[in-house]
């Protein structure tokens, strides 16, 4: 490879650098005039607003986000954003009740699978993030510490249906109301462990009924027009996801 060439190579790997791609800017040993290769991430990963950074490896997507959702709520009360973010519990829950638990930020790495297939073997959800939704806020499934029912905690989601862990990993175990407000009720709204993508309560204008086990069906989407399996949340439990991951998830880290 001449100077010239070698040149204008490296600028476009810097300017790439900064996109939501990842770029391997290695040569081929074998073939030491080959070029680039370049991987793209698929552009519904770009709906997920929220991330700081949306890269591709290989077989998976990697989101990055800090938890920190886009609403005002009042777990920011006595933090560092609370000047802007805190908002009084104002929703239609006459029995809520705020948990001790204040938003904090993480350095959350979602990686997905880019092609989700479903798993030969299923396996359950643990507790803790099982996906991140469209404003990097991560997805908990239907259960309270050690698997029990949601009867109790529900009271003290806010009134956008999220809180506060008690290490403050704020999440949604049912509908993203600030997703789905602004969304509407049909949209993407984030993706599981596994890489299928879930969506709102309603879908052709009907509020959907017919899910599996696994709270989703298969049909083609507005994002997927070729047909895709996918996840719906219901407001009635599991509200996101029903018997564990219909694919093979990926990981997180915090």
């Amino acid at each position: 490879m001449n100077k010239t060439v070698l040149s204008l190579f490296l600028t476009a790997c810097t300017l790439l650098a900064g996109t939501a791609l990842t770029v391997s800017c290695m040569k081929n040993d074998d073939d030491p005039e080959s070029a680039t290769e370049v991987t793209e991430v698929p552009a519904v990963y770009k709906k997920i607003y929220g991330a700081s950074s949306i890269t591709r490896s290989g077989d998976y997507v990697l989101i990055k986000t800090t938890g920190i959702p886009d609403h005002k709520s009042p777990y920011f009360q006595n933090t560092e954003w609370a000047s802007t973010k805190y908002e009084a519990y104002n929703g239609a829950n006459a029995a809520w009740k705020q948990n001790p638990n204040r938003i904090a930020s993480y350095s959350y790495t979602f990686r997905i699978p880019v092609a989700p297939k479903e798993a030969t073997t299923k396996s359950a959800t643990a507790g803790g993030p099982i996906g991140v939704s469209l404003n990097g806020v991560p997805f908990f499934n239907q259960y309270a510490a050690m698997q029990a029912p949601l009867t109790d905690e529900v009271n003290s989601f806010d009134q956008y249906n999220g809180h506060p862990a008690p290490a403050g990993d704020y999440h949604y175990h049912a509908e993203p109301t600030f997703l789905t407000t602004n969304k509407g009720k049909e949209a993407l709204l984030g993706f599981l462990l596994d890489g299928f993508p879930v969506y709102g309560p309603v879908e052709n204008g009907k509020l959907v009924t017919d899910l599996d086990k696994y709270h989703g069906h298969s049909h083609a989407t507005a994002d997927f027009p070729s047909g895709i399996y996918h996840y719906h949340i219901t407001a009635a439990d599991p509200y996101i996801n029903g018997s564990g991951y219909y694919g093979t998830p990926g990981t997180y880290t915090r």
